[in-house]
């Protein structure tokens, strides 16, 4: 009988498997990760840890949603969506730079990069989980600061994308690279701050 894909299930102790799995996760990368490992750290058994994710490629996936899905709804917790495009988008810019600076996002995006040919869902999954969700935050405040008339936008999702571009210039090839992992607050807001101006230039209403 086929019980069709392998699902997610979830329970008692199913943010303390999470939790165990992002440490491993983030110490060892995806191929090198260990259930034996993750069960340990997790202090759960295997039967335990299978029985919330019955695949690994799962378990990395819940992971990398779960602290995306934090870090976007951090954002909109923080940050007063009544205000000036300036203003709000600003405070985006440095929120999606303290993400991609992260521990986390740093490591997550290389062992993306690393996997993602050998298994392609896991770049879907990091699309789905991370930059999209993130471009639709982004897009949904685009939309409301238009019908205000803040801003004039014919097609928000490409707008939306736009500006998260913006806001890696230059930072996300360096830290994709390798060749810096650690940035200056001048650094930082050099490039928020460019986003926010550059984007305004195009969108703004004078």
């Amino acid at each position: 009988m086929d019980g069709g894909p392998p699902q997610v299930r979830h329970g008692r102790k199913f943010a303390q498997v999470l939790d165990g799995a992002r440490k491993v996760f983030l110490r060892d990368g995806f191929e090198r990760a260990n259930v034996d490992d993750i069960a340990r750290e997790a202090r759960v058994s295997k039967a335990t840890l299978y029985s919330y994710f019955p695949d690994k490629r799962l378990l990395f996936v819940e992971v990398l949603r779960s602290e995306c899905r934090r870090s976007a709804d951090a954002a909109i917790e923080m940050i007063d969506m009544t205000q000036p495009p300036a203003v709000v988008l600003r405070a985006g810019a440095r929120h999606i730079l303290a993400y991609l600076l992260s521990d986390f996002g740093r490591r997550m995006l290389r062992i993306v990069i690393a996997e993602s040919d050998r298994f392609p869902e896991l770049g879907q999954q990091y699309y789905e989980a991370g930059p999209a969700l993130a471009r639709a935050r982004i897009g949904d405040y685009l939309r409301a600061a238009g019908a205000r008339g803040e801003l004039a936008i014919d097609d928000v999702d490409l707008a939306a994308d736009q500006f998260a571009v913006l806001c890696h210039a230059d930072i996300l090839d360096r830290v994709i690279c390798g060749v810096q992992r650690s940035f200056t607050e001048a650094e930082i807001a050099r490039v928020a701050d460019g986003a926010v101006a550059t984007f305004l230039a195009r969108y703004g209403v004078r």
